[in-house]
């Protein structure tokens, strides 16, 4: 989003946020009357009118009142997200608030793989009404590679082009709404919330018909998620009008079935009838636009994802994944390999179920958990941080969770037509989560840093070892220690306990990465004179990684200032190279095999070193050549040793 500061508004910003947040949401008018109403089998006055008071009181409630006004103000240092409130929580002692983060983490990793191909779907599927015998299914596939392809232009560039075309759809939305609603205005009476409760404890069925209203705000997370990418006042300001544009819409199309005579033909659905009703030759209009709008959908649910899963890396609940910022704005991020994934699944949930409609009992299940996680710690952040209206933040969350429960219970019914694949795909990401989660918090165990006196006391005694040879001129040792007065035990261990380890210049250099996009600076702290040295680097987010060239540059300065010496430890090559050599060792930790661990930490161990085998290799994590590395393996002990008795047999 280069040259635009999303963090106030603007209306530069506010197109943006139209055209990356609102897509999923703004696109629920497509199938929503269409699944309340059975297919557009049954438009009984009840279940019709009831259905749309639904609608109108879900989104003032849940997406209005609980996101846009609670949520946002719920920011993490301007990210947003599940995992931000867990951040702003993580210092509360309460370390149950784990297991709704990573329960919302894994349904909306789960409603990934769904919403683009679900959304997409049911716009392109709109061509059978002019073409019944085209195959939908490869324009869908086509559709959905192309998607994930350009991501890695980032989402500024997307925000750009879509921006339009969602004003452009929001306004037939608005249009087609307001012609319809004029000719059969006695829908209103639907915002009384009496038609909701009637449709819950008087229509047949009108319980499992709240599956169908939830579809409606599909998309309300995105609000919420999507906050770094937009900024809070974007948000905001662009919700007031898409609010509206949805409700009214809405009533249009509840005015239209309530009309008479009405019905509908194969393969009709409610939206189109809507077109066909104000201008036939509208469809084809109508078709081209959805489908650029479901397409944005699918943007706002994989933009979401992106901040997700960095959320959860910088919160040390994934493994390091390569992050790409495609503009200067940090908010801006682009994961490939999360990308990738979530296409996989996308043409999964394709192969599998192919139409739209047998997908729509996939669909909704997932979100609907995550809103719940998203409530519960949400609540509880507002009850710490304001403890004298704990009580009134009780009473509020309890009519959300009373919603979302409700919610919750009717989607359940969806499980035996596909809900199945939904809930296997949560289970299935919560339990990989779990696992990494459990077996970092065995690490957790052993004594991360030693004190930098200890250090210095132990590279002094090697030092004035003359058995032991030197390894190199300059010997780097990357370090997550952010402090000179400490280092990592698994440094400590390579440099000391197996081998001993001698260089001339022992560098510890940790890297930092700051919010802004450019810019280089780096501090240096003797540790020991000539000998020993704590270098703290810290890079704009777009700069490259070159971390060995700047080094070497750092060390020509201090040549310079005659700080250290221009030499090498081999004196039979000192005169013949002018450039100093550098090795970087960066080390892998392996539970050693004197643990005995309980069959449960086993498994997660297992699941730890398969996390770690889909991230980034330690050289490529901290950028560096991997000719002048060496990669070494360090065992820790994250159990008790077994005290094992022996007893000297001496023969007679």
């Amino acid at each position: 989003m280069s040259g635009i500061n999303t963090s106030k508004a603007s209306l530069a910003g506010v197109l943006i946020t139209i055209g990356i947040v609102f897509g999923d949401i703004g696109t629920s008018p497509l199938y929503v009357f269409q699944a309340i109403t059975g297919n557009g089998s049954v438009f009984s006055e009840g279940l019709v009118l009831g259905g749309l008071s639904a609608v109108v009181w879900t989104l003032i409630l849940i997406a209005t009142v609980k996101y846009i006004y609670f949520a946002l103000n719920a920011d993490n240092k301007g990210e947003g997200g599940i995992f931000s409130l867990f951040a702003l929580l993580k210092g509360k002692k309460a370390k149950w608030i784990i297991i709704p983060a990573l329960i919302g983490c894994a349904t909306l990793m789960a409603d990934g793989f769904i919403t683009p191909a679900i959304s997409i779907s049911s716009a392109v599927e709109g061509l059978n009404n002019l073409y019944p015998d085209i195959p939908t299914l490869h324009i869908v596939v086509a559709i959905i590679i192309l998607l994930f392809s350009v991501q890695q232009f980032g989402t500024s560039a997307i925000g750009k082009a879509f921006g339009p075309v969602m004003l452009i759809w929001f306004s037939l939305l608005a249009y087609l709404g307001f012609v319809n609603l004029l000719e059969n205005p006695s829908v209103l009476k639907a915002l009384n919330p009496y038609y909701a409760y009637n449709l819950i404890v008087n229509v047949d069925g009108g319980f499992w018909v709240l599956g169908a209203v939830f579809l409606c705000t599909t998309g309300a997370e995105a609000l919420y998620s999507d906050l770094g990418h937009c900024g809070k006042q974007n948000i905001r300001i662009s919700w007031a009008f898409m609010a509206s544009v949805l409700v009214l819409n809405y009533f249009g199309q509840a005015a239209l079935a309530l009309s008479d005579g009405f019905a509908l033909k194969k393969g009709q659905t409610i939206f189109y009838s809507m077109v066909e009703h104000v201008s036939a030759d509208l469809i084809p209009w109508s078709i081209a636009i959805a489908t650029m709008a479901t397409i944005i959908a699918s943007q706002a649910l994989i933009t979401g994802v992106f901040t997700l899963m960095n959320e959860a890396i910088k919160l040390n609940l994934w493994t390091n994944l390569k992050v790409k910022y495609p503009s200067d704005h940090k908010g801006q991020i682009y994961i490939p390999f999360i990308n990738w994934f979530l296409m996989g699944g996308c043409l999964l949930v394709l192969l599998i179920f192919e139409k739209s409609s047998a997908m729509e009992a996939t669909y909704g299940l997932a979100i609907t958990i995550d809103m719940v996680m998203t409530s519960i710690l949400l609540m509880t952040l507002l009850t710490y941080k304001h403890p004298k209206a704990k009580a009134l933040y009780i009473a509020i969350f309890t009519v959300f969770f009373a919603i979302e429960g409700t919610f919750l219970f009717s989607n359940l019914g969806k499980i035996p037509d596909g809900g199945w694949f939904t809930l296997i795909l949560s289970i299935g990401f919560f339990t990989i989560l779990f696992l990494y989660y459990k077996a970092r918090e065995l690490r957790k165990r052993i004594t991360e840093y030693v004190p930098m006196e200890k250090v210095v006391e132990m590279i002094e005694v090697v030092r004035a070892d003359e058995t032991i040879n030197f390894e190199a001129s300059n010997l780097v040792y990357p370090t997550r220690s952010n402090t000179c007065a400490k280092l990592d035990s698994t440094i400590f261990y390579s440099l000391f306990r197996k081998r001993p380890r001698k260089a001339g210049v022992i560098w510890f250099l940790h890297v930092d990465i700051k919010s802004e996009p450019w810019g280089v600076q780096y501090s240096v702290n003797k540790i020991i004179d000539r000998q020993c040295y704590y270098v703290s680097l810290q890079l704009g987010f777009k700069e490259e990684h070159r971390i060995e060239h700047m080094l070497h540059k750092i060390h020509s300065r201090m040549v310079e200032k005659k700080e250290i010496e221009n030499e090498s430890v081999f004196p039979s090559i000192n005169s013949r190279f002018v450039r100093p050599d550098f090795t970087f060792i960066v080390l892998n930790s392996r539970v050693a095999t004197d643990n005995q661990l309980t069959p449960f930490q086993n498994i997660c161990v297992k699941a730890y070193r398969f996390v770690k085998s889909l991230g980034l290799k330690p050289a490529e994590d901290f950028g560096l050549d991997k000719t002048n590395v060496v990669v070494e393996y360090v065992p820790i002990s994250i159990t008790k040793r077994m005290n094992q008795k022996m007893i000297e047999k001496v023969e007679e």
